[in-house]
């Protein structure tokens, strides 16, 4: 900060100085720049309300014979096993780890144009990896597509070439319209030249998406009333002939443990259980007592924040600079 030296009088000796700071701005220029924080803390607390889930620490143990990997109970490893501890509306809704279960290739599905194809038509040579969403999801399912996109982009790997992503809705009222739509906005955002193809989205019938969803481990329950799904969120390695190699939890994957699980699944290899946290796709409404999508109240409460925390800022801002001019000098 700047400093001026000012005597106290020229008639004085002249080791008599003293030191005055510079004026601090005025309240104005602070009110504008609590405005402006006000404003950015705002903008943070809605893009922090978009993701704000219910988290849930759940530990895999070694799998059984049949591949499946169990959640052990509290007493073991802190998780959220035991029905006191887990909502109602959330019991069930999980993802079960099933490696090295073989997916059903010959269940059918509407591809992005609305041709019936079976899921066969993406396995054979390479690697896919399998995303589980609804196409619309509010909350995760986005962030989840956009965390897989991310990481996509940094792979060496050519989409489509050395590796395919199948995305399946499990909603059954999904249409190949609203799938042709989400194919062609993360093809064109991965953008990558010469890679015109290799992540496909289908949709289905209900008959198909439980087959498929129980051979993945992937459980969720549909909400009659708010016409939404809770369901967790991961995707799967899957090798070339269908069998499940690994599993990446959450909405954001690293991209060096994502290659290595391409090359162990290019090979047939299967992988280990990880340890998962896994994401749900709600929210406790206290007005109701339920759990379910209250994320419109959580962005209005946000709002309502922004204002009064700009409104009393400034006032208190230009109430000091008032008294600060009314200083008797």
């Amino acid at each position: 900060m700047k400093v001026r030296r000012l005597r106290d009088n020229p008639k004085q000796s002249n080791c008599c100085t003293r030191v005055a700071f510079a004026r601090i701005p005025t309240g104005r220029t602070l009110a504008a720049i609590a405005l402006v924080w006000s404003v950015w803390l705002g903008a943070g607390t809605q893009a922090r309300a978009k993701q704000n889930v219910w988290l849930s620490g759940l530990k895999a143990v070694p799998p059984t014979v049949q591949g499946e990997c169990k959640m052990v109970p509290d007493s073991a490893h802190g998780g959220l096993t035991n029905s006191k501890q887990v909502p109602a509306a959330l019991r069930g809704v999980n993802i079960v780890q099933r490696l090295n279960q073989q997916v059903p290739l010959d269940l059918t599905f509407k591809d992005a144009f609305g041709k019936t194809v079976r899921l066969s038509k993406y396995f054979g040579s390479k690697p896919v990896i399998l995303s589980l969403v609804y196409l619309n999801c509010p909350m995760l399912c986005p962030m989840e597509e956009n965390g897989l996109l991310t990481v996509l982009r940094t792979l060496k790997f050519n989409l489509g070439q050395q590796y395919n992503v199948v995305t399946v809705s499990f909603d059954p009222h999904d249409t190949p319209e609203m799938a042709r739509d989400k194919q062609q906005m993360f093809m064109d955002m991965y953008a990558r030249p010469g890679v015109r193809k290799g992540w496909y989205f289908l949709t289905g019938s209900e008959a198909s998406i439980y087959a498929l969803t129980q051979a993945v481990g992937f459980h969720y329950r549909y909400d009659p009333e708010t016409h939404q799904f809770y369901h967790a969120v991961a995707i799967a390695v899957l090798t070339p002939q269908g069998r499940i190699s690994r599993y990446f939890f959450g909405i954001e994957y690293p991209e060096e443990s994502l290659r290595l699980a391409l090359v162990q699944a290019s090979d047939g290899k299967v992988g280990t259980p990880v340890d998962a946290f896994i994401l749900y796709c709600c929210r406790y409404n206290p007005r109701t007592g339920k759990y379910g999508l209250v994320i419109s109240h959580v962005l209005m409460m946000g709002g309502v924040l922004t204002i009064l925390t700009i409104g009393g800022l400034v006032f208190l801002l230009l109430r000091n600079e008032h008294r600060t001019d009314h200083v008797p000098a």
